[in-house]
């Protein structure tokens, strides 16, 4: 059994995107690309994000901190602390509204 803190990796996290010249920084806690399951902590800085991209398979947003915006299309949905967003099936981006961090699980397509 293994055990992290989402707490101290989303804090030191955040510290390497504040770092960063592009102003982001992640980590996968949990699996990679030879499992089916895949959690990443990804950290955004205020006023960055990720471009539009496809959706990797079933996929959630935790918000550990922060506040962000999953657009796909014409939607948006809104994100602050403890809220979980499913993304959708569809090419989609993420926005930060402020410095922020998320859990990204990733159940990956066979």
């Amino acid at each position: 059994m293994e055990k992290l803190s989402l707490t101290a990796k989303a804090r030191t996290t955040l510290d390497e995107a504040r770092m960063s010249s592009n102003g982001r920084s992640a980590h996968t806690v949990y699996g990679g690309h030879e499992q089916t399951l895949r959690q990443t902590i990804i950290a955004l800085t205020a006023g960055e994000g990720l471009a539009e991209h496809d959706s990797p398979g079933e996929a959630t947003l935790q918000v550990l901190q922060g506040r962000v915006r999953l657009v796909c299309g014409e939607d948006s949905w809104d994100g602050a602390p403890g809220a979980l967003l499913v993304i959708p099936d569809a090419r989609h981006s993420l926005e930060a509204d402020e410095d922020s961090v998320v859990l990204l699980t990733v159940a990956k397509r066979s």
